[in-house]
Parts: C-alpha cells; structure tokens; sequence
C-alpha cells in the first residue's frame, strides 16, 4: 500500500499532466481551424487548374505529354506523407503500415522502388527500414506549408520519370474527413488518367455556346508549362490533408489523454480519502 505522500505526488503529477495535454488539445483545435481554411482556400485552384488541362486535352485528341502517358513499370517513387512530431496517435503508424502491406504484396525486391518522405516521421522510417530514399535531405512539413519546402524533392521526381528512370510515382497520405475520423489514401500522381479529365470537361462545357479559347505561343508550349504545375498542385493538397488530419488525431488524442488523467486523479483521490 502506498503511503499518503506518494499518493499525494501521483495526483499532482497527474494533475500537470492534465494541464499541458488539456493545453495541447486546445493548441491542436486552433490550428485544425486554420488547417480546414487553407484546404477550403486550395481547392478552387486544384479545380481551376484541372478545368484548364482538360480544355487543353479537349482541344486536339492528338495532344499528349510524358505525364498523361502510362508506360510499363519497372521503377516506382513512394511519397509518404506524414507529420514531423508524434503524439497523434496512431495517425503516422497507419500510413506506414499501409506502405509495408502494399510493397510486400506488389514488389519482390527493394530495388524495384525508392521512397521520397515528406515529415520528419517518415524520414526516420524510411532510415530505420534501409529503403532507398530520393533525397538524403530531410524535408519537413511543417505547420504552414509552403510550396518552397517541398518544390526541391517535386523537381526531383518529375525530371526522374521524364527522363525514363522512375515509370510511377504514388502517394500514401492521410485525407481529413472530420475530426474523428482520418483515412488513410493510396493514389497515383504520375502518370495522370487523360480520359476523365477530357470527359468531365465535356459535360461542364455543354451548353448552347461553344466557348474559343486562344493558347499563345501555341497549345503545345501551354500543355508543358502546365503538366509540372498540376503535379505540385495536386501534391499540394494532399499535404494539406494530411496537415489537417494531424491536427485532428492529435486534438482528439489530448483530448482522451486529458479525460484519463481525470479518471486517475480520480481514483487516487479516492484513495487518497
């Protein structure tokens, strides 16, 4: 039986405790705020961006780019997106467990991939698997993400599958659905599926008027500068996601931290009586 001054240290103790993950979920809970913001800003870029490249493709069934092309795959990059600190449960341990499932049941050998980690938590993973990475550098995602921080590492595997090194890259992330609730995604980034983009652009452009569009220098020059734009882009928003679905998991794992350190102080304090 513990004595009433050990009893009396696990309640203070517990008590600070309480405190700074009541702290925690409270800084989590602001921060989702903004994370939700910044994904409602996003997407009526993604939206427009994509609107443009299906024009584009619409305009001359005959245009075409490396990036719309699926080719044979002998080389896939692996994006793993995930946070740069713990103590949001079991939010980062999800996607790398799905990335392990999907390499031991698609690939024999690790030479068939190399991984490219975007957070500190996925870097150390991928150290602490040996997996071949695209960057020795560590690339951190941080709480407002710019483009800058992850533009190195996107010039890098774009240029790797056009100049025929890498044939897929695929991204696994966390996508927020609500605060409760984060799932974690499987999607190609390269190559993208041309045919969707050209049919969803059919049905919104239908109507009595046949809009004209003029591309300047030509439709080729455009589709170039484009295609990079739409890969950042994409990328973009899923790391928003994933930002989002960290601020959530980590909200909701303060949030049970502080409800059980109640219950033990509690306990104790019954004891303590």
């Amino acid at each position: 039986m513990a004595s009433m001054r050990d009893i009396q240290k696990r309640i203070n103790a517990t008590r600070k405790t309480s405190q700074i993950t009541k702290a925690m979920h409270m800084v989590s809970a602001s921060k989702l705020k903004r994370a939700e913001r910044s994904i409602r800003n996003f997407r009526p870029l993604t939206k427009r961006l994509s609107a443009s490249l299906a024009r584009i493709l619409a305009s001359d069934p005959e245009l075409g780019h490396p990036i719309l092309e699926a080719r044979d795959v002998k080389k896939t990059v692996y994006i793993l997106i995930s946070s740069d600190r713990g103590l949001a449960g079991p939010l980062n341990a999800n996607v790398f467990k799905a990335f392990e499932a999907h390499i031991e049941k698609t690939h024999t050998s690790n030479e068939a991939f190399v991984v490219a980690p975007l957070g500190y938590k996925a870097y150390a993973f991928v150290k602490r698997r040996g997996y071949e990475s695209v960057s020795d550098a560590l690339t951190q995602v941080r709480d407002d993400v710019r483009f800058l921080d992850f533009q190195d590492i996107c010039d890098r595997f774009i240029k790797d599958y056009l100049s025929g090194e890498t044939d897929r890259v695929v991204v696994f992330y966390n996508r927020f659905i609500n605060t409760l609730t984060q799932s974690v995604e499987q999607e190609t980034l390269i190559p993208l599926e041309k045919q969707p983009l050209v049919s969803h652009y059919k049905e919104d452009e239908a109507g009595p008027y046949k809009r004209l569009y003029l591309y300047e220098p030509n439709v080729g020059n455009v589709l170039n500068q484009l295609m990079p734009m739409v890969v950042v882009n994409i990328l973009y928003g899923m790391i928003l996601e994933a930002k989002a679905s960290e601020h959530a998991a980590r909200m909701t794992a303060m949030k049970s931290a502080t409800d059980n350190a109640i219950e033990v102080i509690k306990d104790l304090q019954l004891i303590y009586n």
